[in-house]
């Protein structure tokens, strides 16, 4: 499967966002901008990737159900954020396992609730990091809908239409998460602007109007090929409907 891109630089346009919120990766986020706007991708960038705590563990088990050395082979980054068959070849057992290296431990009694997602069909896929391990679905049903549906809402990968492109942001038409009080579902489409660089560089170049893209956070990362495209909606809704359907979905700490 050849995706034609880099794969460090790939995953450096997704993991810049909340990296520079603070929320994942190493402390030199400004590094991890500068290597994805220079389109420079070295050891340097390897190992700030290898820092990401959340997502590198998905990668090395993508990469290694598949018969891939790379973790950063760029099938595998895209199979992660984006979505691709490579997620269908991970094993429940395989899956089950590498979230009970990590997380068991510091879940404790609340484990068992994250793994029966397993076999009801979680994927390594980035999507279900945010609706199924992240507590912020279970807030949800316990009626803390603001912060719990904003952080989700903007934590997923989603996916807009450019329809203007200004200095250092682009208005785009996507379709907010929206909560009814007992599923989460995509609402109707809407313009929401986002970043597309600062005084560090731009993630993605060429920004075109019309073309869709990949959204994290504030920013837009990717540009989406319609095949991406369908990916992205593919997988995300697998693991939105299947976190739906889970009577106690997320445990009940708030996982790095």
């Amino acid at each position: 499967m050849s995706t034609g891109v880099d794969g460090p630089l790939l995953f450096a346009r997704f993991a810049y966002p909340p990296n520079a919120l603070g929320y994942c990766g190493p402390a030199d986020s400004d590094a991890v901008l500068q290597h994805a706007a220079a389109g420079v991708s070295d050891g340097h960038l390897r190992l700030l990737a290898a820092g990401f705590a959340g997502a590198w563990p998905y990668l090395q088990l993508i990469a290694g159900a598949n018969g891939l050395v790379d973790p950063l082979d760029p099938a595998v980054v895209e199979a992660y954020w984006i979505g691709n068959r490579l997620l269908d070849r991970v094993g429940s057992f395989a899956f089950g396992r590498s979230l009970e290296d990590r997380f068991e431990a510091r879940i404790g009694r609340s484990f068992p609730r994250l793994v029966e997602a397993v076999p009801a069909g979680a994927l390594p896929h980035h999507s279900f990091h945010v609706f199924g391990v992240y507590p912020w679905v279970g807030l949800l049903r316990s009626g803390s809908s603001d912060q719990a549906l904003t952080v989700l809402d903007r934590c997923r990968i989603r996916w807009g239409q450019v329809q203007s492109v200004g200095s250092g942001s682009a208005v785009v038409i996507s379709r907010p998460l929206v909560w009814d009080g007992h599923r989460l579902e995509l609402g109707t489409p809407r313009p929401e602007n986002v970043l597309t660089g600062v005084a560090g560089g731009m993630l993605t170049p060429d920004i075109a109007v019309g073309e869709w893209y990949a959204l994290h956070w504030d920013w837009l990362c990717e540009r989406l090929s319609p095949q991406r495209l369908s990916s992205l909606r593919h997988y995300s809704g697998r693991q939105l409907d299947l976190v739906n359907g889970l009577a106690f979905p997320a445990p009940a700490t708030v996982l790095s």
